[in-house]
């Protein structure tokens, strides 16, 4: 009888590793199969083993030659996602601050009616934006890529910073503008310092969310030279120009991926405290 408790307790801390473990095994088994699938040799890339027989570099070779233009499409990605991340935390970060610390009606109705802006599919508004940036001569270039990301980035980058903004308190900014500091040098040398991890978790979200698009680089861009690495993957051919290059994919995929879990593991710290600070006061 006195053992029961403890072997309940056991059995409750098994199960919950063993949940742990199944779901730490769902989402890294895909990343996985991802990789070796890489490391295969062309040969072998419909082998099911779950360790290649022979590891080799070919794919990897084949991701920046036979005339894929790899490169040049990872230089967009990072000035596409560079761009919408600086614009989105510039216009974002302003935002966010005046409707956290600003007084006036429909405040809230205007902070509801930016998160519901971004309830609507992007795919419902590539037509329009195809038509006006066919129109105002904008199909090929950054800015037709740039824009739309920025739309749907916004509206959770508001949340998200109104949110953290919220709970840094008022006094703050009272001290600062008794010192003689207005209120714009207030947000900028008192506020922005201490919202660095909301602002920082913002950044790296709209970044990967960037970073991973598709849908609208695929529809604004039809020359070569200005497709997005998502893009490039998509449109990769195989030796004969017919045969499916999945293992030339399945290496692009890991150069593509690498760096943005990199970033995450290293960074995780700070965007987990940027995701819970401005849920407690």
């Amino acid at each position: 009888m006195n053992g029961s408790p403890r072997t309940g307790r056991t059995a409750k801390r098994a199960l919950s590793y063993l949940g742990f473990a199944l779901v730490t095994v769902y989402c890294l088994a895909p990343f996985y199969w991802m990789t070796i699938s890489a490391f295969r040799r062309p040969q072998d890339q419909f082998d099911n083993t779950i360790i290649p027989a022979r590891w080799s570099w070919e794919n990897f070779s084949a991701v920046f030659s036979g005339g894929n233009g790899f490169g040049r499409a990872l230089l967009n990605s990072v000035i596409v996602a560079g761009s919408t991340t600086v614009l989105t935390l510039l216009i974002g970060t302003v935002t966010a601050y005046a409707l956290a610390r600003l007084h006036f009606r429909f405040k809230n109705a205007v902070l509801g009616l930016v998160i519901a802006t971004s309830m609507f599919p992007g795919i419902s508004q590539l037509v329009p934006l195809l038509k006006l940036f066919t129109d105002i001569n904008w199909i090929n270039t950054y800015q037709a890529m740039v824009l739309p990301s920025l739309g749907f980035a916004l509206p959770l980058s508001v949340w998200l910073l109104t949110a953290f903004f919220r709970q840094l308190p008022f006094e703050l900014e009272q001290a600062a503008m008794v010192d003689g500091c207005t209120r714009g040098q207030a947000f900028r040398k008192i506020i922005i310092p201490l919202a660095a991890p909301g602002v920082f978790t913002t950044a790296i979200l709209t970044f990967i969310a960037a970073w991973n698009e598709f849908l609208i680089a695929l529809s604004m861009v039809n020359k070569k030279e200005m497709q997005t690495a998502t893009v490039a993957i998509s449109k990769f051919t195989g030796v004969s120009g017919f045969d499916q290059p999945f293992g030339t994919q399945m290496a692009a995929g890991v150069i593509v991926t690498v760096p943005l879990i990199v970033v995450v593991l290293v960074f995780q710290r700070r965007i987990v405290a940027g995701l819970t600070a401005g849920g407690v006061k």
